[in-house]
């Protein structure tokens, strides 16, 4: 996605050209327009007074700002104290990052690993696949007790990756980012997970339940990002240009949707939330009716159930483990959909009702147009066992990142629930 960046340059690279300067010190404005203020920073960044050109050469000094940590080599004279204070962090999570390090016997030489004190997870710049990846390596990094697993991967290559927190035995999992113009749903997991993961490292509590106790009681995978190529699509950040025509190609059919803005599907044109084998032909028969009988930018089924290997990834990964509630986020309408046909899991209206008590959201049915093919619907069908689509936010989708602080507060009683709520 990075690309050499220059002056009156606009979009998601620059705004990743301006997170790293604020975490560098350097207050910039994150708008995503490369003006005179971006300039001035990238010059008192670098200290260099010619042209605000980023180049790959640059990108290397500044990615480690967008990860959250630094790789460093021990020098001679030094130690813990002096680093952390060179590096504005401290001891405790250089040590944390650190597993097994002995911090009076450094040895010149060694490489070891600096978190920023700063949080790894941004929720001002909009998701795309390399952000996403940048902010699981760091969340590894800082908290060395995550898993990341591999659980598939996209049409055009791209890892589908699972993080893991919790030891204990009993399994929930979530997921988010199944149509690409709902990628806010990505930050709104990641950011759970750091604050899960902090506060774990800490000691402290979450929310109003113990982390050490969440992380012994149970195993929280999440996937938090299910349709990345679809993403970079929305985001402009899509790099291959034959898939980019592709794409456009298939948007040419459908004039009435916005192109990007109204991409939900993969980039092959199939919506991976109508992939699952849940009513499929149901769901088939209502979209052709629809007109959406080829590649679409969105409401497109596929010629079958699983054809996508992202939803295909999913469903593999469930069957692999024996959840006990899931969680797939997507936006918007502030709605929790717990029901699939007539199937009633055991407890699942009385959870659906907790998560409306603590997010102000309303419980629904699935309306009949897209009451089919869904994960939880699959979900419920397959494990009956309580499964929910949530509905994050409100308005025209994508939503803007100016809704995330509301999203992420309504939303943090959901996520927390999910666990403590399926006893």
């Amino acid at each position: 996605m990075r690309t050499n960046l220059r002056l009156g340059d606009q979009g998601v690279g620059v705004q990743l050209l301006q997170l790293a300067l604020n975490r560098g010190g350097f207050r910039t404005e994150i708008d995503g327009i490369f003006g005179p203020e971006t300039c001035r920073n990238v010059q008192a960044f670098f200290r260099t007074s010619d042209a605000c050109n980023i180049t790959e050469k640059e990108w290397e000094q500044l990615i480690p700002f967008i990860k959250g940590y630094v790789d460093y080599k021990v020098q001679k004279g030094d130690t813990l104290w002096r680093i952390a204070e060179a590096y504005r962090t401290n001891v405790a999570r250089i040590i944390s990052a650190n597993p097994g390090i002995q911090p009076e016997f450094l040895q010149i030489g060694d490489v070891i690993r600096l978190p920023f004190a700063f949080p790894v997870v941004s929720t001002q710049v909009n998701t795309t696949s390399e952000l996403v990846e940048y902010e699981i390596d760091g969340l590894l990094v800082r908290y060395p007790f995550l898993k990341k697993e591999r659980i598939g991967r996209s049409v055009m290559g791209k890892d589908i990756n699972c993080i893991r927190i919790g030891t204990g035995p009993i399994e929930i999992f979530y997921s988010a980012t199944y149509h690409a113009n709902e990628w806010i749903t990505t930050p709104v997991l990641l950011k759970f997970l750091e604050d899960y993961a902090e506060c774990y490292l800490k000691g402290r509590m979450l929310g109003t339940e113990s982390a050490l106790s969440l992380y012994r009681r149970y195993s929280l995978y999440i996937v938090p990002l299910v349709n990345p190529d679809g993403v970079d699509l929305v985001n402009g950040v899509l790099d291959d240009e034959e898939y980019l025509e592709e794409a456009e190609e298939i948007a040419d059919e459908f004039p009435e949707i916005r192109f990007p803005a109204g991409w939900k599907a993969n980039i092959e044109g199939i919506d991976l939330n109508l992939q699952f084998p849940a009513g499929w032909e149901d769901a088939r028969r209502i979209k052709y009716a629809q007109g959406y009988t080829m590649p679409a930018p969105r409401d497109f089924v596929g010629e079958a159930p699983l054809v996508a290997p992202e939803s295909k990834a999913i469903y593999d990964f469930t069957r692999m483990h024996d959840f006990r509630l899931v969680l797939a986020y997507h936006t918007q309408g502030k709605v929790i959909y717990w029901k699939y046909k007539d199937y009633t899991p055991m407890n699942a209206e009385d959870i659906a009702e907790e998560f409306a008590r603590v997010s102000g959201y309303k419980i629904a049915e699935t309306p009949g147009e897209s009451a089919n093919a869904g994960y939880k619907d699959w979900f419920i069908q397959e494990y009956d066992s309580p499964g929910y689509t949530i509905e994050a936010g409100i308005g025209e989708n994508p939503l803007s990142l100016q809704q995330f602080p509301e999203i992420y507060k309504d939303n943090f009683g959901i996520l927390l629930g999910g666990m403590i709520n399926i006893l």
